[in-house]
């Protein structure tokens, strides 16, 4: 009985430290955003505070952005920016994974298709 008691313990523990990590993102991360006709450089700072994200991101076309909205739980992130395109606010959702010491985003214009992944990398 005890050893089963240690046991479940011990992987709870495992699971808890597993889940800790994949969202300590805490800090700035670069990473291309591929639309076609050209890259666009991306710098985001991320916050974590429990289950809450938030930070800004910073690209050459557009100024600091803040997240709305923004979520980390079991290695999955969700949050979205809005932008000025072409002279009108567009919302841009972001969805991703925290994996191998990085995060793989998935972007899209409301409405829109998305674009290719953007694999985000810590800066160092």
């Amino acid at each position: 009985m005890t050893r089963r008691i240690l046991f479940a313990t011990a992987l709870l523990c495992a699971v808890f430290a597993v889940s800790a990590l994949a969202g300590d993102i805490s800090g700035n991360w670069t990473g291309t955003l591929n639309t076609g006709d050209e890259g666009i450089l991306l710098t985001l700072t991320f916050k974590v505070n429990g289950e809450k994200l938030t930070g800004t991101v910073n690209s050459s076309h557009t100024s600091e952005l803040p997240l709305n909205e923004g979520k980390i739980a079991d290695g999955k992130i969700s949050f979205y920016v809005i932008a000025d395109t072409n002279g009108a606010a567009t919302k841009y959702v972001a969805a991703g994974v925290v994996k191998d010491g990085g995060v793989t985003l998935t972007i899209h214009p409301e409405g829109g298709p998305d674009f290719p992944p953007v694999v985000l990398k810590r800066v160092q």
